[in-house]
């Protein structure tokens, strides 16, 4: 492998942030294991086993591979069909103190499975951070347009008004609770540790005498120069594969919510409505040219349903695991997490992407309902003329009539809905035509909406918002303020 190759798909290269690309490149991943050995060396050290200081001093300045050191354990992994033996011997060959104490007492999972915890978690915090940004910049638009009055829609079917800031909460919302999934996914993290071949340490326990405290000590201290708070009390030959199904499940219900955002502006923008960034240059089809198709949303939609299925693999493959460990999960894993996180963090770029960049088109939306609300004020219609002294009954029956003749130009002759003009021309309505303007307004039809999203942001935005890890994210990626 290159030195600086990464876990690659074509979509990865493309559109993958750098640092997880490089998260997850074999550059990170052998420097990681030899991170791993290194700290093992200074525990035992510490602990009493007869490892010189210039075996922990030549380990420490070799951390990082060269495109020559690449090129050693390529050939070492060829000629032992086994990778980690080979880097052991690699790294062996440039820090020679050391050559005979590495990967002492341990086994291969010591170094692959402990690397990949230390991978997931710093992947999980890459993905919060770029959560936060998203949500900040909907929140942002779901507070300029709380007060917009949109046609909604149930079974995509014309239904009650509610604001095109409201219907935007629905998705933040969504996020939120990602936000909260991932976080708890992260901090339940703990470490595989030092366990040994069938986890009975038994390896460490031949190395210190059967001194059985130092052992456990050995567990805490690499934990703990590895940076994680606990290891896992128990384990097989690895850690298990449930841990994989606790942090690929909140990436797929993420996946489900950036599908659900991603299809309604994909249906928004066939109403030309809300549409998605279009650049003056872009082309939307190479044989339509007026096309405006909302490419970023269908390539997200098409990846958070690989993001979904993934997890899947993560629980088929913890269900087959035999005994304290069998091999068949190494080469699914491999595949599977990289892509999982990878997956994760395009879509969440791609999907900011989008929300700095939505275009509403209000003319469009005020048309739309005006072809509509007619029918939804009906009952406005007819508790005003009661009001005004009217039977209720007449007032329905009237109203009826004249709705069923204004829909009959709708749908059989394909004109616009005239049921007010209808209302303004029977004599009978006569009492409430000047009150028929306000009685029409869209803005008496979306109920609390606007109070709704102030308060939305106010109480559960703003507050998840101001995690110390994430202000600092906000920050440095321009901060928006809520106007609300």
């Amino acid at each position: 492998m290159e030195a600086f190759e990464t876990y690659q798909t074509p979509l990865a290269s493309r559109y993958a942030s750098k640092e997880m690309s490089y998260l997850f490149s074999s550059a990170n991943r052998f420097k990681t294991w030899r991170e791993l050995w290194l700290n093992l060396a200074i525990a035992e050290k510490q602990l009493g086993l007869p490892i010189g200081e210039e075996a922990i001093e030549q380990m420490r300045a070799n951390l990082d591979l060269t495109p020559e050191q690449f090129d050693i354990a390529a050939k070492e992994e060829k000629k032992r069909r086994h990778d980690v033996m080979a880097h052991v011997h690699t790294f062996g060959q440039i820090a020679p103190a050391a050559a005979g104490i590495i990967h002492l007492g341990a086994t291969s999972c010591y170094v692959t499975d402990n690397a990949d915890l230390i991978f997931i978690r710093t992947g999980l915090t890459y993905l919060l951070k770029s959560l936060a940004v998203l949500i900040s910049r909907l929140s942002a638009f779901a507070a300029q347009y709380r007060a917009l009055p949109t046609l909604g829609f149930t079974h995509f079917q014309p239904a009650q008004l509610t604001t095109v800031g409201k219907r935007a909460t629905l998705w933040i919302q969504e996020l939120l609770w990602d936000l909260r999934n991932i976080k708890r996914a992260r901090d339940d993290l703990g470490f595989r540790g030092v366990k040994g071949t069938t986890g009975t340490q038994a390896s460490f326990l031949a190395l210190f005498d059967g001194d059985h405290d130092k052992v456990e000590e050995l567990d805490k201290l690499v934990t703990k120069l590895c940076g994680f708070e606990y290891a896992y009390p128990v384990t097989s030959q690895t850690y298990s594969r449930k841990i994989d199904v606790d942090v690929l499940a909140p990436l797929a219900s993420l996946g489900a919510t950036a599908h659900k955002i991603a299809t309604d502006l994909r249906l928004l923008a066939n109403l030309k409505e809300v549409e998605e960034p279009f650049e003056s240059t872009q082309i939307g089809s190479s044989a339509m040219a007026y096309k405006r198709n909302p490419m970023r949303s269908e390539r997200v939609c098409s990846l958070s349903r690989h993001l979904m299925v993934l997890h899947q693999n993560a629980l088929m493959t913890a269900s087959v695991q035999w005994f304290e460990r069998t091999l068949d999960d190494s080469a699914n894993r491999r595949v599977t997490l990289p892509e999982a996180f990878l997956t994760a963090d395009i879509i969440l770029s791609t999907l900011r992407n989008v929300s700095e960049g939505l275009v509403v088109y209000p003319k469009v939306i005020a048309r739309r309902i005006s072809q509509e609300l007619p029918f939804m004020a009906t009952e406005n219609l007819i508790m005003a003329i009661v009001k005004k002294g009217g039977d209720r009954q007449e007032a329905h029956e009237k109203i009826r009539v004249l709705s069923h003749e204004a829909a009959h130009q709708v749908k059989n002759e394909g004109l616009e809905n005239d049921l007010i003009d209808r209302v303004r021309g029977d004599a009978y309505f006569d009492p409430i035509k000047g009150d028929l303007d306000s009685l029409l307004d869209p803005q008496t039809f979306v109920g609390r909406a606007p109070e709704q999203v102030v308060k939305f942001i106010k109480e559960w935005v703003e507050p998840a918002l101001a995690d110390e890890e994430l202000k600092e994210t906000l920050s440095k990626t321009g901060k928006v303020e809520l106007n609300v």
